[in-house]
């Protein structure tokens, strides 16, 4: 039975694939280009026209398949993981329908700052699940913070805690300098929105966290 992280991610590279604008590898039949403008977050046409939908249908699309290879590998290797600790801790059933709670509810809440900040700004759009990936890896910090973590920017095996705060510092500092065309805010907002959501279900769950530093 296929899990529930690898229905995600088979659901984000069909829709991704379909909805490139270019260079997709999906049947001419299966294309829909017109996806990619449909469905990306766009905070101008959520306020001026409630499409409320697009604060989670633009996790399903990305930019290249770099954006999405990335973003479906960190999925990958951490999301069973933290679906298994949710069981752990809520049971089979209830454990597996949080885990898609968190990450389908990251994705709206992972954009907030970008849904005030670019309001008025109808030329601003961000497509990808990073901001829901981020807190499905600290979500994964939380529930094991001595976890060895490597990643593109920091290339190192790190303990998780210790990648968690160069990781957060490195998304603050790169969405200060707004240099580039990336969702730095949706990054550190969903990361840390992934750390607190395990212990706002159950406070009890911050012993487990702090007997393992």
């Amino acid at each position: 039975m296929l899990s529930t992280s690898i229905l995600l991610i088979i659901a984000t590279v069909v829709v991704s694939l379909a909805a490139f604008e270019r260079g997709s590898i999906m049947p001419e039949s299966l294309q829909r280009p017109e996806w990619m403008s449909k469905f990306r977050f766009n905070a101008y046409l959520i306020w001026q026209k409630r499409q409320f939908y697009r604060m989670f249908s633009y996790g399903l699309i990305h930019a290249d398949y770099w954006h999405l290879l990335f973003n479906m590998l960190t999925l990958y290797f951490f999301g069973d993981f933290v679906e298994e600790c949710f069981r752990i801790v809520l049971g089979i059933k209830a454990g597996t329908l949080i885990y898609v709670l968190m990450y389908v509810s990251a994705l709206a809440v992972s954009t907030s700052v970008d849904l005030f900040r670019h309001k008025d700004n109808p030329g601003y759009n961000a497509v990808g699940a990073s901001g829901a990936v981020s807190a499905v890896i600290f979500a994964a910090i939380f529930f094991n913070p001595t976890m060895r973590i490597s990643l593109m920017f920091i290339p190192i095996p790190t303990p998780g805690w210790l990648f968690g705060i160069l990781y957060l510092a490195y998304c603050f500092y790169m969405d200060r300098r707004g240099m580039d065309n990336i969702g730095h805010s949706a990054h550190f907002v969903g990361a840390v929105y992934g750390f607190l959501f395990p212990l706002v279900l159950r406070p009890s769950l911050i012993s487990v966290f702090l007997e393992q530093l």
